[in-house]
């Protein structure tokens, strides 16, 4: 791929915004990448491990020249990085982000940008339970979707430019609108998120199963549960703040779907189980098929 910013910023330096810098420097897609996160700590670490060519002191610095800022951020502090470099963002720049929730996060951020500057919001598919600025890696988002969603009169230019960038980073990309993508998220990553929370919750309320008894036998499906778990309790408080309503749609059909599987164990109706699970079964199949996980023996782990 061939350079396709001159300068990218990247606000917020954990797994995301670090994968995005090694991404970008793997196929050289943009001339320079300056970086900024609101601890000095993790600002120190960056310089550390060379993560971006240059780490600012504040979100403004970092995105002034910039032809693209990328808000790395948790999507309940987006609107307030956006007023702080609005007035250090150029003319024609691009400003997009990398939220799991859109509609909230547009309502936010758009008010403060000034005219002349696009807002293409998007949110790659990607991620794993370790977070901070070492946790990133060039290929988190190979083969993985990343979802555009361009607002109403979006300029294409700028669109496809951002759709080109996470191409060159490995993804494939999709637009969607902003309603239809948190939809989408409540059904595959944040209602599945908070069902892990409550089960991982209940086995350590359950305390007629001892600390080692769970963590020995957990191999038994409850280890998927606390992998998903571990994830960064901040990001995913301002998802479920910020995907209210989707999310609770979802968690009312996913209840209405549990009461009629307790009704069948509890009638013993072996037929309407083994229907649900041959379903549930077949999904899986197109989830490995479409190439987004692989079937090898216990998901391709090493232990």
């Amino acid at each position: 791929m061939s350079q396709i910013y001159d300068r990218v910023a990247l606000i917020g330096l954990g797994l995301i915004a670090s994968s995005m810098y090694w991404a970008i420097k793997r196929s050289g897609l943009a001339g320079e990448v300056t970086g900024y996160a609101r601890s000095a700590e993790t600002r120190d670490t960056a310089r550390e491990i060379g993560l971006c060519d240059r780490v600012c002191e504040s979100a403004a610095e970092a995105a002034e020249g910039a032809d693209l800022v990328v808000l790395c951020v948790p999507v309940g502090v987006m609107g307030d990085v956006a007023a702080q470099i609005a007035p250090n963002l150029k003319p024609g720049a691009t400003v997009s982000d990398v939220g799991s929730v859109k509609a909230a996060v547009i309502e936010a951020v758009a008010p403060h940008l000034p005219e002349g500057v696009h807002f293409v919001p998007a949110h790659p598919l990607a991620g794993t339970e370790h977070s901070g600025p070492r946790a990133g890696f060039a290929e988190l988002f190979d083969n993985r979707f990343c979802l555009i969603v361009p607002q109403q009169g979006s300029d294409r230019a700028a669109v496809e430019r951002v759709e080109q960038l996470w191409q060159g980073m490995g993804s494939e990309t999709e637009e969607m609108d902003a309603d239809h993508h948190d939809l989408v998220l409540a059904v595959t990553s944040h209602a599945p998120h908070l069902i892990a929370y409550t089960m991982v919750g209940v086995a350590d309320d359950l305390r007629r199963v001892t600390d080692s008894e769970v963590i020995k036998f957990s191999a038994a499906g409850f280890r998927d549960f606390t992998r998903i778990a571990a994830s960064d309790p901040t990001m995913w408080r301002d998802v479920f703040l910020n995907n209210k309503n989707a999310t609770l749609e979802i968690l009312g059909r996913f209840t209405e779907e549990l009461f009629a599987l307790q009704r069948a164990i509890r009638t013993g109706d072996g037929e309407h189980l083994h229907e649900y699970f041959t379903h549930t079964r077949a999904i899986r199949r197109g989830i490995i098929e479409a190439g987004q996980d692989t079937d090898a023996p216990d998901f391709g782990r090493s232990k």
